[in-house]
């Protein structure tokens, strides 16, 4: 089980968000990178990066910002927001992203996961954010016509190395994990399923240490980090001994 604790961007800045409402940001730190190299000092072994603006934007809006992270830590990134063509998978790719997630081009061009997971082995992601089961899209900022189990389907012969599914009702507020939804989605699929939106204290990292979350690749925690609701040391000791104790 892998802790992914996550970087959101906007404006060149670490934010937390409520339920995606852009308008609704905690800025938590004006320092990327810093922030960055504190979770590698810490023991974590990914982080996960979210360029905001760029999930509205439909590019890359915080390019400086991610590759100032990039060049200060050691440790792999997984990157999303923004990345709806193969020339921005490839840049991004090149320049030392250890996986990419692709969420809105995911539904509108699913012909660009197949493409670049074929391309690009363990390196594609797919981001599956859903409100009431139904995907969203654009940042979240408008909802699709799918379903979260179905676009996962689509997926299961492309190669994808996982799946990242938040439940946008959950995030940013401490509720805790949808551990319900996220392990039946992660039931009905072959590909890893990373859980997201919600993690609120270490008893969510115990419920992820129980036998019936074994099949989850792992969480991300954001603002319960943040906020020191969650302490990275116990949280990563919990880990570690159940791992030890598999």
């Amino acid at each position: 089980m892998i802790l992914y604790p996550a970087i959101d961007l906007k404006d060149g800045r670490c934010v937390r968000l409520e339920q995606g409402d852009m308008e609704k940001a905690t800025v938590f730190s004006a320092d990327p990178p810093a922030q960055a190299e504190a979770f590698a000092r810490q023991g974590f072994e990914w982080l996960h990066v979210v360029d905001l603006d760029g999930a509205f934007a439909g590019k890359p809006m915080n390019a400086e910002a991610v590759e100032e992270i990039l060049a200060s830590v050691k440790i792999p990134v997984q990157l999303g927001g923004g990345i709806r063509d193969v020339e921005t998978v490839e840049r991004w790719l090149e320049k030392d992203v250890a996986r990419i997630i692709i969420g809105t081009a995911a539904v509108r061009d699913p012909a660009l996961v197949r493409e670049a997971a074929r391309r690009h082995p363990g390196r594609v992601a797919v981001g599956i954010d859903a409100r009431d089961g139904i995907v969203a899209v654009e940042g979240w900022a408008k909802k699709s016509e799918i379903k979260a189990l179905e676009l996962g389907l689509r997926f299961e012969d492309a190669g994808v190395a996982a799946i990242i599914y938040t439940d946008i009702a959950r995030d940013g507020i401490l509720q805790g994990l949808n551990i319900e939804a996220t392990l039946a989605l992660a039931g009905a699929l072959e590909i890893p399923v990373i859980a997201s939106g919600g993690l609120a204290s270490l008893a969510d990292v115990e419920r992820l240490l129980q036998p019936d979350c074994a099949r989850l690749n792992g969480a991300i925690t954001g603002r319960a980090l943040y906020d020191g609701r969650l302490d990275p040391a116990e949280a990563l000791e919990l880990i570690r001994k159940a791992k030890a104790h598999a």
